[in-house]
């Protein structure tokens, strides 16, 4: 099998392509990547990057060409491709658009045109907005409440048009609020982490009440590799809620991690809460386990203690990232403020 992996360089394409690489040697895996600051090679191991089976492109999803020459050469295409963090969406905005939406148009057209034979969309639980009701089905409504939700409730509806309109062979999946190994320093779970690893403070915006589903990188792996394999004509069209089922408050998370590095809840600070915040997610799981047969399986504790581990023991790779945790913007008050 041929592979096309969009934004494959990420924290989530980059665990999809190690996973896949593992179980599956002889597919041939194509990434391409513009290396954004949230990406990098070195999320692939040397022996991976030698592997005769793998092959990187540095290029933009955005160029049409280029999306559409290797497009050519794939059997399925998988595309995480996006700009991915809220508080940064509100400070430019304009890109977050370019990417996820005129992005995936390119991709999507390419796919089509190319003629591939199952084309495989990463959406975000990001696209329902706050909960109306839980868990959270995937007819629930779409109300993104952010730009970067806005941006990807586009390109998941832009995927499914294909779909209706041009017989795309797609699947969208939707995955809620994942975490592990390689995550960007922006994102909250590694933020806490090596916050608490340098003695730093852990800043809860609002009061910490806000609460998701958190997904463990590797069962978001495993979801992706049912949805390479499942009978597509089970699910053709359709859209998948990758979740736990359980929602975890964000000052829970910043607790469970200070007690697993044995660090004082003395640590834990607050600060106003960041606009457009969601204040529920929650997954329903039965259409995953009904269409993919996938559950996640990897308990909060497990997860955490596992992730917390692997940042410990890499501080070459974060150190870089450090003065990349947080982001300013300024509201339409004219007031700054860092999230």
């Amino acid at each position: 099998m041929r592979l096309l992996i969009t934004g494959g360089a990420g924290f989530i394409g980059s665990a999809l392509v190690r996973h896949l690489v593992a179980q599956y040697p002889h597919y041939s895996v194509t990434v391409l990547d513009a290396l954004t600051y949230a990406a990098s090679l070195e999320n692939f191991p040397e022996a991976l990057r030698s592997n005769a089976n793998f092959r990187f492109c540095h290029g933009n999803v955005r160029h049409a060409a280029v999306v559409e020459e290797l497009a050519a050469s794939a059997d399925v295409v998988l595309h995480f491709a996006a700009e991915t963090h809220v508080p940064r969406s509100l400070h430019d905005t304009v890109a977050f658009f370019e990417t996820d939406v005129l992005g995936t148009q390119a991709v999507v057209a390419a796919a089509l045109k190319r003629h591939v034979k199952r084309f495989i969309h990463i959406s975000s639980s990001e696209v329902y907005g706050t909960a109306d009701f839980v868990p959270m089905t995937e007819e629930h409504p779409l109300n993104p409440t952010t730009p970067y939700a806005s941006a990807k409730a586009g390109a998941d509806r832009l995927a499914y048009a294909y779909h209706v309109t041009y017989g795309l062979p797609c699947l969208i999946l939707r995955p809620f609020n994942t975490y592990g190994p390689h995550q960007h320093l922006e994102k909250v779970i590694p933020r806490f982490i090596t916050n608490a690893i340098l003695g730093e403070p852990l800043t809860i915006h609002g009061d910490g009440s806000h609460s998701r589903d958190w997904l463990y990188v590797e069962d978001l792996c495993q979801a992706v590799d049912q949805a390479i394999h499942a009978d597509l004509s089970l699910f053709q069209g359709q859209a998948i809620n990758l979740g736990t089922g359980i929602d975890t408050p964000i000052l829970a998370i910043a607790e469970l991690i200070l007690d697993v590095m044995n660090k004082p809840r003395s640590l834990l600070t607050f600060a106003s809460d960041r606009p457009g915040q969601v204040v529920r997610h929650t997954a329903s799981t039965e259409k995953a386990s009904r269409l993919l047969g996938w559950r996640a399986k990897t308990d909060l504790n497990d997860g955490i203690a596992h992730t917390v581990r692997w940042y410990i023991d890499h501080p070459e790779w974060w150190g870089r990232h450090l003065w990349m945790r947080a982001v300013t913007i300024t509201d339409s008050d004219g007031r700054s403020s860092t999230y």
